[in-house]
């Protein structure tokens, strides 16, 4: 099958709204329409083009259809029948005062046909599944329950929370899960560094598809337990570290917490509370990516609520010195 490009069938853009889609159909179908073409055939294919491109572009979802797979991919989708299904042809051809029974069998190529799953019967006879007259696919809205399409399954949607060291590292959990009534039960890897609001897909582990179609896919969100010391932002971390005010005025070495153990780092003489001093790479891993973040420790330069009589005088005569 040839690729049809409905946009240039319609001499529209593919950003046209509605309103310019059915403009550009109108006039067009005055134009082309049997009526006025008696006997004329490429008039009458005209007509069918144009036709059959209005029944895809004016439903939102089957445009959106066509847009995401293009003009292939699209009819193997859909039979003709699906296209016009639904369809305001009908609403069309009497606003612009032309009756529509002739119409339908212009279009489908004569008589009153009936539709099925499948290619279209000839004049009086009846489909394999259906006993609806074509007319039916345009005044009724479909073929009422007598078609059934087949469906992707269903994809489902399950809520994981995991541990702040889990997210760090990656592992791997077995969940079990209800669905139809009957218990499931999957492994899933975690990748190192995935953080909350993030999914992990697990293909064809969703619902049935019907008739031949693709079974849905399953999908873990994330939400990633907070750590009573390591604050994350991204794939870095944040550990508060809290020194003594002598400390922030002559410096000092301090150990801090890791991911993995501790480490020693040195406080510059005069840092100031709130000061952020970083370990480069101790961070978490990038998500699916070579290297990981950087680690953070915020220094909180404590002040002493309680002083001894002695100690007092000391901070009073560096106030005389103008500390």
């Amino acid at each position: 099958m040839a690729a049809k490009d409905y946009y240039k069938t319609l001499g529209v853009s593919r950003n046209a709204n509605e309103d310019e889609i059915k403009k550009a159909y109108k006039k067009l179908a005055f134009k082309f329409h049997p009526d006025k073409n008696a006997g004329d055939k490429k008039a009458e294919d005209r007509f069918k083009e144009i036709s059959e491109a209005y029944a895809v572009l004016s439903d939102r979802k089957k445009r959106a259809q066509y847009d995401q797979f293009g003009s292939t991919g699209f009819h193997q989708r859909y039979s003709q029948e699906d296209i016009f299904r639904g369809s305001n042809l009908g609403d069309i051809f009497g606003e612009m005062g032309f009756g529509t029974n002739d119409i339908f069998s212009q279009i489908f190529g004569g008589g009153r046909r009936t539709a099925g799953f499948g290619p279209t019967v000839g004049h009086g006879a009846r489909s394999r599944t259906s006993g609806l007259n074509i007319e039916d696919l345009f005044t009724n809205g479909g073929l009422g329950g007598h078609y059934v399409r087949p469906t992707k399954g269903q994809d489902l949607n399950i809520d994981m929370s995991i541990d702040f060291m889990e997210a760090v590292s990656g592992s791997e959990k077995t969940v079990e899960y209800i669905f139809d009534g009957k218990k499931r039960g999957v492994k899933v890897k975690i990748p190192a560094g995935i953080n909350s609001g993030q999914k992990l897909r697990l293909k064809g582990k969703g619902g049935k598809g019907s008739h031949g179609m693709a079974a849905g896919d399953l999908y873990f969100k994330i939400n990633v337990k907070t750590h009573p010391i390591f604050k994350r932002e991204g794939s870095d971390i944040i550990v508060d570290k809290k020194i003594k005010i002598s400390e922030a005025v002559l410096g000092t070495t301090v150990e801090v917490p890791t991911l993995k153990s501790t480490k020693k780092i040195k406080i510059p003489p005069g840092i100031q509370s709130n000061t952020k001093l970083r370990i480069k790479g101790y961070g978490i891993p990038h998500f699916r990516k070579q290297g990981k973040g950087d680690e953070y420790v915020r220094i909180i330069v404590e002040t002493p609520k309680h002083l001894k009589e002695d100690q007092k005088k000391l901070f009073e005569a560096l106030a005389g010195e103008g500390f």
